[in-house]
């Protein structure tokens, strides 16, 4: 543990960057080995919108970099956050619980409060719109999204009181995860069955994804699939009756151009789904 805390405490940008290629690679090529949907859809041309918006999630998460490394030092020096207080003197479990966390007021609560407050729910609309979903949908967020995104990690490092080496692995396992989870690749129930309980699986992360409510406002974690069912929040639904995309967006010409996705965080008409 110490050598895997060691490396992404100092982790370079180009091996951050090198997970979240090798990530899409990898479930790019496990979709066409055991699909969940055989969509007829051309592949590369879907992905080509989803991979615009994972550049600029990119370019918001590392020219924003300096305010987590802020954040992480602030609570290092000032002993502030839960893992400062607790003191564990062993390194796994304080990493596992940092994690935990990060996990909850990064990714849980900060989706959950997206589907909930208008202004934000605006932004997270070009996620929902997709409906072919993909590994390639994992980073399909507005700029504006991933700027917000981006401050509820760093005020979830302010209450974790998490270093900077937890950041970082919990950045690499949100970006493999959700790539996961987003998969079009069919999981076995009777796997899936237990699965889902600990971590986000394709099958639960597709119910959140159907067009209406109440199964779009389900099912918001990324890592760790125990807060849907901890906070009452888990939905299930069979494949065969989802449906892709929201019911408020039903365009599916302008739900794949770049432009109406970009002004649909703008738009007077929105809804909340």
């Amino acid at each position: 543990m110490e050598a895997i805390f060691e490396y992404f405490s100092t982790i370079p940008s180009l091996h951050r960057s090198l997970i979240l290629i090798c990530g899409i690679a990898f479930f790019w090529i496990l979709e066409s080995v055991i699909p969940l949907f055989k969509f007829s859809y051309h592949k590369v041309k879907h992905a080509g919108i989803n991979i615009f918006f994972t550049m600029t999630t990119i370019i918001v998460n590392f020219s924003l970099a300096f305010l987590l490394l802020m954040s992480s030092d602030w609570v290092s020096s000032t002993n502030f956050g839960i893992l400062n207080w607790l003191q564990l003197d062993q390194l796994w479990l304080n990493v596992l619980i940092g994690v935990i966390l990060l996990d909850l007021i990064a990714a849980y609560f900060a989706h959950f409060v997206e589907h909930q407050v208008k202004v934000l729910w605006g932004f997270h609309i070009v996620h929902h719109t997709d409906h072919h979903v993909d590994t390639t949908t994992a980073n399909r967020h507005h700029p504006l999204e991933s700027v917000v995104r981006f401050a509820f990690t760093c005020l979830a490092v302010i209450i974790s009181g998490a270093p900077i080496g937890t950041i970082m692995l919990y950045q690499a396992l949100s970006v493999i995860l959700s790539q996961f989870n987003h998969a079009n690749i069919s999981i076995p129930k009777s796997i899936d069955r237990w699965l889902h309980w600990l971590i986000v699986t394709p099958n639960m992360h597709k119910v959140h994804h159907h067009q209406s409510i109440p199964y779009t406002d389900s099912n918001y974690g990324n890592i760790f699939g125990f807060w849907d069912h901890l906070f009452h929040t888990y939905k299930e639904l069979d494949s065969k009756e989802i449906v892709y995309g929201l019911d408020t967006y039903p365009d599916k010409v302008s739900n794949s151009k770049l432009l109406p996705l970009l002004k649909s965080a703008f738009n007077k008409y929105r809804t909340l789904n």
